[in-house]
C-alpha cells in the first residue's frame, strides 16, 4: 500500500503548520482560466520558498532518521540528520520542478487541487483527494490520468540516486521511494481538501468563545 506510515505521520503533523499560505490553494479553481505555461512556473517558484516546504523537509528527515529509512545516511543525528533534510528538500524540489511545471507544461495539465468541500461526505472527501495523485484535470477542464505527477515523482526518484549515499542507490530503493512518494502526494491533498473546514470549526468553536 502506498500510504506509509510516514505519509501519515507528515499529513498530521502538518496541519499544525498550515497558515494562510494553503488559503489561495483550498478553494476550487473551477472557474480560473486555465493556467498558462508562466503560471505553473510561477506555482513551483511560490511551492519553493513557502516555509511549508521546509517543514515537509524537516518532518520527513526527521521520521526517516528516528526508522532508519532510506535515505541510509547513518544513525547519527548529528551528521545524518542535515544529509537526510537535505535530501529531503531536493526530492521536494524536483518533485515540484518536474510535476507542476515541466511536465504539467507538457502535458497541457492544470495540477491545482480543486476542493470537493463540506457538501460531499467524509470518506468521499478523502478518497477524492487521495485519487487525485493519479487523476487531474487538463488546462481545458476535461479529467485525465495524473501523468504529471506520476512521471514526475518517477523522475524525482531518478534525480535522487545522483545525491542519494551508494546504499541507497539501487533500483528497489528508487521504485519504493517513487511508490512512497506518490503515496504522499495523493495524502497530501488532505490538507487542501479539510484545512478550510478546520479552520472555520477552529473559528467557530474556540475563538468565538475568547470574546
Amino acid at each position: 500500500m502506498f500510504l506509509s506510515l510516514r505519509s501519515i505521520f507528515t499529513a498530521l503533523t502538518l496541519i499544525t503548520l498550515a497558515s494562510s499560505l494553503l488559503a489561495q490553494d483550498s478553494t476550487s479553481t473551477d472557474s480560473f482560466p486555465p493556467p498558462s505555461v508562466q503560471e505553473k512556473w510561477n506555482v513551483f517558484q511560490h511551492e519553493l520558498v513557502t516555509p511549508l516546504m521546509v517543514g515537509a523537509g524537516a518532518i520527513d528527515a526527521a521520521y526517516s532518521q528516528a526508522v532508519h529509512s532510506t535515505p541510509l545516511y547513518g544513525r547519527h543525528w548529528g551528521s545524518a540528520y542535515p544529509k537526510r533534510f537535505g535530501a529531503a528538500m531536493g526530492d521536494i524540489a524536483s518533485q515540484d520542478f518536474f510535476g507542476d511545471f515541466v511536465l504539467a507544461s507538457a502535458f497541457h495539465e492544470d495540477t491545482r487541487y480543486r476542493r470537493r468541500s463540506s457538501t460531499h461526505n467524509f470518506w468521499g472527501r478523502v478518497t477524492y483527494a487521495v485519487s487525485r495523485a493519479v487523476v487531474t484535470k487538463t488546462d481545458s477542464g476535461d479529467a485525465t490520468f495524473n501523468w504529471a505527477n506520476v512521471f514526475g515523482t518517477a523522475m524525482s526518484a531518478g534525480l535522487s540516486n545522483a545525491y542519494y549515499p551508494d546504499v541507497s542507490r539501487t533500483a528497489p530503493a528508487a521504485a519504493k521511494n517513487w511508490g512512497k512518494t506518490l503515496g504522499d502526494s495523493g495524502l497530501a491533498n488532505l490538507l487542501p481538501e479539510f484545512w478550510p473546514d478546520f479552520h472555520k470549526w477552529v473559528k467557530r468553536h474556540l475563538l468565538s468563545r475568547s470574546h
